[in-house]
């Protein structure tokens, strides 16, 4: 009997050795939808009515905002409910009354044919007015759920790039997404709660009008039903996460097998039988354990039903002695059965219904917890107008640290961009280049140094005018499943474009073969998981950037920068000049390019290369001045050359042809 008087923990579940050869343990996913799955064990019946006012206080508050006639409407409907319910009782106990009356059995009818009629107008109301409640519920629930996702969005695009690359922010928008999703169930539960609150109300009246005796009957009843309901539902819940440890493991198993990517190891390696082996055993372990925890959740209910029971055989004794003693009649009696078991089975849902309001508020908690701290890392809106002219941008003496690191990702560094140039900047892995153009850009702010465009400094300056002035293409830019054309003219959205204005930059990025092959040209959607979608190569999405860049570039007639990291990764050598040249021609009176490249070959003809080394510049020139300098660039480029250059490098193995037997 301890057991049922402590409150239900969560168990570690068995772990196969199939399991712990292949992941070491249990699965426990490290997502936003999981940070509250064991929440339903925090509720007790004590917490839940406490939280109930302020569960249900949010759910309005959000309903009101979205629709106000339409949440008038609901609680309207569940009032009247509530009302029609009690009056329903009342015409119960008036037709027990007449049918056990004195008299003839025609004249007990016709008694109680007023009340019964009475009974049938109530339940035809009753009815009208739960249908008027789900209409204006189903109303309800959309818009709230699009207001929260309209605010979800807004604030994750609005904050800082900083704050995007935090890794504590990126999990508060991860578990955030789900705000919006169990704002809209919680209308769902916040009326199903209130229905029950209101008939458990409208029950536990009528109770005390028809005998004071019967409301703590009612309470007796549903004091075991209601801790059996929730107890059960937690066992239940339990039973369930222990089961998803195994179903997460079987899962993705079963999509390993089945992925596209590991299809070749699967089958060259012997992976899948392998894999299968490992499911099969994992399975049976989850088998024995589901079957343990059904048996302890059978066992609970079990209980539950009898304490329930025993408890409504205690008031049945009860009122029976009132009957026998005159202080309670039959009609009242009856009314009050009906009454009673109608007030359990409130208390039941209602009891389900908080446990549910429970878990979703934890998820809408995280949604208003991200939208505060978003706004406090939003991007300031403003800011002095950019000069349509700026001759340069230069970045003097710029520091920058990332917050979850200690040493700093840029530190001193000054570059001078003129309008017209093509600037390369070089230097190994985590030399601090891609914080160097994030900087640039104007999406992260240094924390000492200055940024300035012509003689503006960055800090100052509308950052929106300045992110209108930059063009991206990096190595890994995005492939957005929309249409070839969208593709392209999503370099600068808000300006429309159809086929004829997009074609110079198709041109210009030599991506006139790959739009030609397409099924429908520039209206063919580009996204390999829709039916009848086209997919690309590396070398051909790489085009259709170029061709992104070009026709943002030329949108921006003011002084502009060009941003260019790794652009010719997927291409072929041929490919890869042309795009290089490409790329330099973008460069123009008005308009600056910055190469970010590890390929030497790419960067030789810009007019001064930066070579950053640790986050610190190292050498800054021309080629011819840095390869006479015999520095860090020099080696690069030599080491670079040195894998093209002909005959065997020493330390390299290479095959040698087989001996030919002499012949006997």
């Amino acid at each position: 009997m301890k057991r049922y008087l402590r409150r239900v923990r969560m168990v570690e579940p068995v772990v196969s050795a199939a399991e712990r050869e292949l992941f070491g343990g249990p699965l426990r996913y490290d997502m936003g939808w999981a940070e509250h799955e064991r929440a339903p064990l925090d509720l007790t019946m004590l917490s839940a009515i406490r939280s109930m006012p302020r569960l249900v206080g949010g759910t309005l508050r959000r309903a009101w905002t979205a629709d106000r006639p339409a949440l008038l409407a609901v609680a309207a409907g569940e009032v009247g409910q509530g009302i029609a319910a009690a009056v329903g009782l009342l015409a119960v106990n008036a037709v027990m009354h007449a049918l056990l009356g004195t008299g003839a059995a025609a004249d007990r009818l016709h008694d109680a044919l007023p009340a019964l009629v009475a009974g049938a107008l109530v339940a035809v109301v009753n009815a009208g007015l739960a249908g008027l409640s789900t209409s204006r519920a189903g109303r309800l629930e959309p818009l709230v759920e699009r207001i929260a996702t309209t605010e979800y969005l807004e604030a994750a695009t609005a904050v800082e790039l900083e704050a995007i690359e935090d890794p504590e922010f990126r999990r508060l928008i991860d578990v955030a997404q789900y705000g919006a999703a169990s704002a809209r169930r919680m209308i769902g539960a916040c009326v199903a709660a209130l229905n029950g609150t209101i008939s458990l109300l409208a029950t536990a009246s009528i109770l005390t009008v028809l005998h004071p005796a019967l409301l703590p009957m009612l309470l007796l009843i549903a004091a075991p039903r209601g801790w059996g309901a929730m107890r059960v539902a937690q066992e239940r819940y339990v039973s369930v996460m222990n089961w998803i440890e195994h179903v997460r493991a079987s899962r993705l198993i079963g999509h390993l097998l089945t992925e596209r990517d590991a299809a070749q190891e699967v089958r060259i390696h012997g992976v899948g039988a392998f894999l299968l082996g490992k499911y099969r055993a994992m399975a049976e372990s989850a088998e024995g354990e589901q079957k343990r925890l059904a048996d302890g959740k059978a066992l609970t209910e079990l209980v539950a039903a009898a304490l329930s029971g025993l408890a409504m055989a205690g008031t049945y004794g009860v009122m029976l002695w009132l009957i026998l003693s005159g202080h309670m009649g039959l009609a009242v009696a009856g009314t009050a059965v009906i009454a009673v078991r109608a007030g359990s089975a409130s208390l039941g849902a209602l009891v389900m219904n908080v446990n549910q309001l429970h878990e979703e508020s934890l998820y809408v908690q995280d949604h208003d917890r991200f939208l505060a701290e978003a706004a406090r890392r939003a991007i300031p809106a403003g800011g002095r107008p950019l000069p349509e002219r700026v001759d340069r941008v230069v970045l003097d003496q710029v520091t920058y640290r990332y917050p979850d690191r200690d040493e700093a990702a840029l530190d001193g560094v000054s570059v001078e961009l003129p309008m017209g140039s093509v600037t390369a900047v070089v230097g190994e892995n985590g030399s601090g280049k891609s914080t160097l153009m994030k900087v640039l850009a104007g999406l992260l702010l240094p924390q000492s140094g200055t940024v300035r465009w012509g003689g503006a400094d960055l800090a100052g300056l509308d950052r929106s005018q300045v992110f209108d002035r930059v063009s991206l293409l990096t190595q890994d830019f995005q492939r957005w499943p929309v249409t070839a054309a969208l593709n392209i003219r999503i370099g600068r959205p808000a300006r429309e474009a159809g086929p004829t204005e997009l074609r110079p930059s198709v041109e210009y990025a030599g991506a006139a073969p790959v739009v030609a092959k397409l099924p429908h040209g520039l209206r063919s959607l580009l996204a390999r998981m829709f039916r009848g979608a086209s997919e690309l190569s590396g070398g051909e999405w790489q085009k259709i950037g170029l061709a992104r860049t070009h026709w943002r570039t030329e949108t921006c007639a003011a002084d502009s920068v060009l941003i260019v990291d790794e652009p010719t990764s997927a291409l072929d050598p041929e490919a890869e000049i042309a795009a290089f040249d490409a790329i330099r021609r973008l460069a123009g009176p008005h308009r600056a390019v910055v190469l970010v490249t590890h390929r030497m070959s790419g960067v030789r003809h810009a007019d001064t290369i930066y070579v950053l080394a640790g986050g610190r510049l190292a050498e800054h020139g021309s080629h011819d001045t840095l390869m006479a300098a015999r520095g860090r660039y020099a080696a690069m480029f030599e080491t670079q050359a040195a894998q093209y250059a002909a005959g065997p490098r020493a330390g390299v193995p290479h095959p040698s042809a087989p001996p030919v037997p002499e012949p006997s």
